[in-house]
């Protein structure tokens, strides 16, 4: 733990790294060991017997989460017309078409995901190297290329994540905020991981959950025995 502060230090005291929790348990102790100055999230990461070098062990996804992710999540939407009016009706923060993409191109990236409709991607697709690198390009396999914005707009704000397997294996999340509670924040870690499950690529052989770790966006990392999966997706 060298480079680790005290704070760290102590909350990382209270982790038997030896144990494998169950998921009530982990979570709850991830909550006991917060220690930052603000409403940390509840993050996880679980470590699958996949090799993402290969396209069909690729585990990629969207979830809706059922409590949430407990913050505001800023969307652009790039539509033009109708569908332009319908996304902001719907509750986005940003829409246009042609003058959003030269504003991003500006330097402008003041929102967390963007929507776009596939009229326009000709013209996103401008934005490559802006979005890709951040995460923030839209893509029709995770819903945000789509006529229908009102429905991606209304499900993005109330706490639909998207997430992917590293290059290492791991696919992680943050699934909630801390004061949400034990009980919310398992049934969305129950969510997330029933999504992972659905998504195992029949390529993968053996052990499909090699480990899983919760923590608190500060905190240190609690394992979880992967025994308790089935518990967890039964709920």
């Amino acid at each position: 733990m060298a480079g680790k502060g005290k704070k760290y230090r102590d909350s990382a005291q209270k982790v038997d790294k030896l144990k494998r929790y169950t998921f009530e348990e982990a979570i709850q102790l991830a909550i006991d060991c917060a220690y930052a100055g603000f409403n940390e999230s509840l993050d996880v990461a679980i470590k699958l017997g996949v090799d993402p070098r290969h396209a069909d062990q690729m585990v990629r996804g969207t979830v809706a989460l059922p409590n949430g992710v407990g913050k505001e999540v800023r969307v652009a939407v790039f539509a033009k017309g109708e569908k332009e009016k319908e996304a902001m009706d719907a509750g986005a923060d940003y829409a246009g078409s042609d003058d959003l993409v030269e504003k991003v191109q500006g330097g402008w990236l003041d929102f967390d995901k963007t929507i776009a409709t596939p009229d326009m991607m000709g013209t996103v697709g401008k934005l490559g190297r802006v979005l890709g690198p951040r995460g923030l390009m839209p893509n029709a396999k995770l819903g945000t290329v789509t006529f229908d914005v009102a429905r991606a707009v209304t499900e993005i704000k109330a706490g639909k994540i998207d997430f992917k397997v590293d290059k290492t294996g791991i696919v992680h999340a943050a699934v909630g905020k801390l004061d949400f509670g034990i009980e919310k924040l398992v049934e969305n870690v129950a969510s997330f991981v029933d999504t992972i499950q659905k998504l195992k690529p029949p390529a993968s052989k053996g052990t499909y959950y090699r480990s899983i770790a919760v923590s608190s966006t500060m905190g240190p990392g609690v394992k979880i025995d992967p025994v308790y999966v089935k518990d967890i997706l039964s709920r």
